[in-house]
């Protein structure tokens, strides 16, 4: 029988096969193979009084190591324009993650019930549409933009990340039309948000699937080789074969074309300066080795 992991803990897979939910074991064969089914994985398994056994996970077009999904198409990434403050280098962060991973990306913005002023997020809305990303503005709370989102999800596996506290969970919830996840509040002490997902699952709606997702307050990118972590920003593409020498990083080169769409205002000043820093620490990273 063949069906895709919707959830796994503590050892156990749940795996949908048709109208129906089988929970499974992994056979320690994949243990030597050190291969560990995810959640999103297309498997193959036997069932014996009502138990499964899963027998061989399919190949993977992708594998997202935080969250820990597999095959996803889509990631809808969400923070919140206030409580809490957006931290801009984690944003990034999640979308040159999710670039690498050849995600289609969809920014939202939760919350702007708190906004009173649109000069409050304008530079980061700017950034965000100059990196070709499409842009949606929430009020979750209040059923606003959700639709949008609705429409984006037909024919995808998507993800939804973020830190925690943004609304992701609630987000999901008006989705759905029921509660499926806990939601939580904001620490007054530290103004950062509660963790209320422990763990990644996939949740099965109209021709789709989402995934929600535990929140986090940090990430790895600096794995990414320097040249193809130029490829992980969009708004880079129109100019990446117009720079006077091959193998251009955009960083000390004479006569690049990226440099000038920076100084020009078509390149977010803040996406680049992002770019160099984190270019600097994965070139010394690699130095050091």
């Amino acid at each position: 029988m063949e069906g895709v992991i919707l959830k796994g803990i503590g050892g156990f897979y749940y795996v949908k096969v048709e109208d129906k939910v089988i929970e499974c074991k992994a056979r320690g064969k994949f243990r030597h193979n050190e291969l560990t089914p995810m959640v999103g994985d297309k498997v193959e398994i036997t069932v014996n009084n009502g138990k499964g056994v899963i027998d061989k996970i399919q190949s993977r077009f992708n594998k997202l190591i935080r969250p820990a999904v597999a095959n996803v198409t889509q990631a809808v990434v969400v923070f919140s324009a206030k409580n809490p403050e957006i931290n801009l280098n984690l944003l990034n962060k999640i979308l040159v993650s999710c670039e690498f991973n050849n995600l289609k990306i969809i920014v939202c913005l939760n919350k702007m019930d708190l906004v009173t002023s649109e000069s409050e997020i304008s530079e980061i809305a700017d950034m965000i549409k100059s990196a070709k990303y499409e842009l949606i503005f929430l009020k979750a709370k209040d059923n606003e933009g959700i639709d949008l989102i609705k429409d984006k999800l037909k024919d995808n596996i998507t993800v939804f990340c973020g830190p925690s506290g943004v609304g992701k969970s609630t987000i999901l919830n008006k989705i759905v039309g029921k509660e499926l996840m806990e939601t939580g509040g904001i620490s007054e002490k530290i103004l950062r948000g509660k963790h209320t997902t422990r763990h990644s699952e996939l949740i099965e709606i109209d021709e789709g699937f989402i995934v929600d997702t535990p929140g986090f307050s940090s990430l790895d990118i600096q794995f990414i080789d320097k040249n193809e972590f130029q490829f992980c920003f969009p708004e880079f593409t129109d100019y990446l074969n117009l720079c006077k020498f091959r193998g251009c990083l955009h960083y000390k080169e004479p006569v690049c074309s990226v440099k000038e769409a920076v100084k020009k205002k078509k390149i977010s000043e803040i996406r680049y300066n992002f770019y160099i820093d984190t270019l600097e620490k994965i070139m010394n990273r690699r130095s050091i080795k």
